[in-house]
């Protein structure tokens, strides 16, 4: 990475983390010490897999994310990047670890007075003491990975909805992140479009190695892309797995919500009827169903 402040920073890892990237324990978050939104929420997340945060509107899931990235301060528990506990995080080190952090807002978020490639500078004028040649290459280069390389020099307001995603999702890994969140990308976006920034996430996770983490009421990337799905209600995590789980999960509450629509309901009986646990055919994982 080519953050330099990095190797001027110690911190105390925890030795028992080597695969778990992000691990949330017991995590709660009240406001005005009298509405409990977040209820002890345990979980973890993997380095190179897309997660996804799904539940019904007032789950928690977008204060659980504000959590995460340290918008809300948690009322109690811990949150631990690598092992560091943003908990106990001096504000040095959490400019450090947000310099490590990829973000794609709901709605893009892009500066209308600023052209794609100024845009996707930001975060390395914001971060970075490299060059204007160092930082046009990365630019050039994450413009390219998103098949943006003719609007380059074009306005937010001359694109499309879908080339905003794609130049917000450049602009989040133009500084080779750690961890990349996503709150509802493909809010507002047609179903192809959806499917092309879906696929664009997943390769993006696989190719750069970060903790994706993607808030979402899309069940179409809740079926495709969720290596690993933590499902919210009421502020309580009721159930967590991946999309190959789903279809013979046990969790009402969860097929309910995630199977709502008549054709989801009739796409799982026809695949509980054939044995089909998937879509999609991937490669067998060892993951365990929790529920609480």
């Amino acid at each position: 990475m080519d953050n330099d402040c990095r190797d001027h920073h110690e911190f105390i890892i925890n030795p028992d983390v080597t695969k778990l990237m992000i691990e949330v324990k017991e995590l709660r978050k009240s406001f005005n010490n009298e509405v409990e939104v977040l209820k002890g929420i345990t979980t973890s997340f993997e380095t190179g897999k897309v997660n996804l945060i799904i539940g019904q509107s007032g789950s928690g899931k977008t204060v659980f994310l504000k959590s995460l990235l340290n918008v809300y301060e948690p009322s109690s528990g811990s949150i631990l990047f690598d092992g560091r506990d943003i908990m106990t995080m001096s504000r040095e080190d959490k400019q450090v670890l947000r310099s490590e952090i990829g973000t794609v807002f709901q709605g893009s978020a892009l500066f209308d007075s600023m052209t794609v490639e100024e845009n996707i500078s930001f975060p390395l004028d914001m971060f970075t003491n490299l060059t204007y040649r160092e930082k046009k290459r990365k630019v050039l280069e994450v413009i390219g990975r998103v098949n943006l390389d003719k609007a380059n020099k074009k306005y937010p307001s001359e694109i499309s909805g879908g080339m905003q995603k794609r130049v917000a999702i450049a602009r989040a890994i133009v500084n080779n992140p750690k961890y990349l969140f996503c709150d509802e990308p493909n809010s507002g976006l047609d179903p192809y479009t959806s499917n092309v920034i879906d696929d664009l996430l997943l390769e993006i996770t696989r190719e750069y190695n970060t903790t994706t983490i993607i808030n979402t009421h899309d069940m179409n990337s809740v079926m495709t892309i969720g290596e690993k799905i933590l499902y919210l209600r009421l502020g309580i995590k009721e159930w967590e797995g991946d999309k190959n789980m789903l279809t013979t999960a046990k969790n009402k509450n969860l097929i309910d919500f995630v199977y709502s629509s008549e054709l989801f309901k009739q796409l799982r009986e026809f695949m509980l009827e054939n044995d089909q646990t998937s879509l999609i055919n991937d490669k067998p994982e060892d993951n365990n169903e929790k529920t609480n």
